[in-house]
Parts: C-alpha cells; structure tokens; sequence
C-alpha cells in the first residue's frame, strides 16, 4: 500500500481547500438571515423562499433545461451518426473535411463561435430565441458525443455485426439490434455531457439569445454583476445539492453495475 509523503499530503489539502472551501462558505451563507452576504446575522431559510417566489429565476431555469434536453438529444443523434460515419464509413471524398468541420468546436474559442452563429442567426433573418439557443448548443456539444461514441466504436467487435448480417439481419437491424445496445453506455455519456455543458453554457447562449428568451447561466451573471445577493447564494446551493446527488447516484449505479458483473462471472465460471 502507497504511503502518502508530507508534501502530498500538504498539496492535496491545499488544493482540496481551494477547491472547496468557497462552496462551503456558499452554502453556508446562503442560510444568512441578513441581506449582506459577508455579515452573518443568524440562521435562516427565508431566501430559499425568496428563489422559489423569483418568477425570473424559475422562468430562466425552465428555459436552461428545456434547451438542454432538446439540444443534448439533437446533438447525441448527430453526434452518434457523424461517428459511426466516420468510423465505419472508410475513406471518402471530403472525409478529412468533414471530420474537421465535426471536430472544429473542440478547439474553437467559444467568443468566435458565438459571434459566428449570432452574424449566421442575423444573416439568414432568423429571430433570436429559445430555437437560436437549441442549434447553437447543439452545434458546439455535438463534437463532444462524437469523439465518446467515435472512441466505442473503434474498439467495437465487428464480428457480432458481421453474425447478425449473416443470420439475415439488415444493415439496419444489425445496427439497431446489436451495435446499438453495445454502444448505449457511450451514447448515454454523450447525452449526459452536452447536457452538462448546455447547462453550464454562459458564451455562446449570450450571443444566440433575444429578449424573449434568457438562460440560468445568464441570469446569474446579470445579477451578480449587480451585487451577489442571498437569492444567488440559494440557487447556487440548490444547483450543488443537485450535482452531488447526480454523482453519489451515478457512483451508486456504477458500483452496483460492477458488482452484478462480478457475481455474473463467478457464476459463469462455477462447473455445472
């Protein structure tokens, strides 16, 4: 067993408390009963409250997740389909283009990609909204599924797909019945990530907004260049509560997983 030396441990306390720390003072003083979030004046929940009542809080969060869901899932369609293009597709003509247009988000700052999207959004007369919001994140996060599902692929066995095709299964069927199910997992992850990083998007969601339509992210941001209120420190103690429980569930799920699959070997492997 690994012994942890001085220094590592003095390194891992320090960044752990720079991690950390602010979170905690977050989430303490947002049950601060005083208006000034640096003056502790008691215990209280009212501002919890308070969110609850803001209907410009509750309206851009509505607007945050519904963009989210419907952008993560255009974009893990896409992404699936760039990906197995790319992999399964062989070589073909502008296949190093296409690659590098699917490819490009990745390394694109995101000011340039919210400034192309909003001359696009201009150009083409289109009005800025809660659609202009679901095709930018859905451009910038398809990217991201395609390399997770690109990275499956590529160590997939096409051997399963090439037994289905033998047993008289379509391409389609094949693909649904068998490649499908094997690369869920991938696909899955995919979603989960644009999801993630259409929720946390404050860039690109400015430029492709209108009046009619603003996100979470940028409602924080507006109100805290005003002044951080105890209203922000709820919501931001809300939006952590949430990430933890995702985590512990996630790590839950991935451990039972883990453990189911360990008594299924063993029971495999017992004689008859």
């Amino acid at each position: 067993m690994m012994r942890l030396s001085r220094f590592n441990v003095v390194s891992l306390t320090l960044g752990f408390t720079f991690l950390y720390l602010p979170m905690l003072i977050l989430i303490v003083y947002s049950f601060n009963e005083s208006k000034l979030v640096t003056v502790w004046a008691g215990f209280s929940t009212k501002w919890y409250g308070e969110l609850l009542q803001n209907e410009q809080f509750l309206d851009a969060a509505w607007v945050t997740l519904r963009v989210a869901v419907i952008s993560s899932t255009i974009a893990t369609v896409l992404g699936t389909m760039a990906a197995y293009t790319l992999v399964r597709g062989g070589r073909f003509w502008g296949r190093t283009l296409f690659s590098g247009m699917v490819y490009a988000p990745l390394v694109m700052p995101e000011v340039i990609t919210g400034l192309s999207l909003l001359l696009l959004f201009i150009g083409i007369g289109l009005d800025r909204g809660v659609m202009t919001i679901v095709l930018a994140h859905t451009t910038f996060s398809m990217c991201f599924v395609s390399v997770v599902v690109s990275s499956r692929l590529a160590t997939f066995d096409r051997s399963l797909e090439e037994a289905a095709l033998d047993l008289g299964a379509s391409s389609f069927d094949a693909f649904r019945l068998v490649t499908l199910p094997i690369i869920a997992p991938a696909v899955i992850s995919g979603w989960l990530l644009a999801f993630t990083l259409s929720l946390d998007d404050l860039v690109i969601a400015s430029f492709a907004s209108g009046p009619s339509a603003t996100t979470l992210p940028m409602k924080i941001w507006s109100s805290v260049r005003l002044g951080v209120s105890p209203e922000i420190n709820a919501l931001s103690t809300i939006l952590i509560g949430l990430v933890t429980i995702g985590v512990i569930a996630a790590s839950l799920g991935s451990k039972h997983a883990t453990l189911r699959r360990q008594r299924e070997e063993l029971a495999a492997e017992r004689p008859v």
